[in-house]
């Protein structure tokens, strides 16, 4: 399902990096992510709603200036 909030979701198992660009533009980065939290976040329906319960506040995170992913 399309979300409002998130463009496009992006997880690297090797890094444990969670990449997500918003509709806006901006995007960042949420350090040492366990893939089942990505996993869970990819299959949510509402990926704003999961974003803010389940991943802000629990990982650390890095806005990222120019990104192209």
């Amino acid at each position: 399902m399309p979300s409002t909030v998130v463009h496009k979701i992006i997880y690297d198992a090797e890094t444990k990096l969670l990449k997500v660009r918003f509709v806006s533009g901006m995007v960042y980065e949420y350090l040492d992510v366990p893939f089942e939290v990505y996993e869970a976040f990819m299959e949510s329906r509402t990926k704003g709603v999961f974003l803010n319960t389940m991943v802000k506040g629990k990982y650390d995170f890095r806005k990222v200036d120019n990104d192209r992913s």
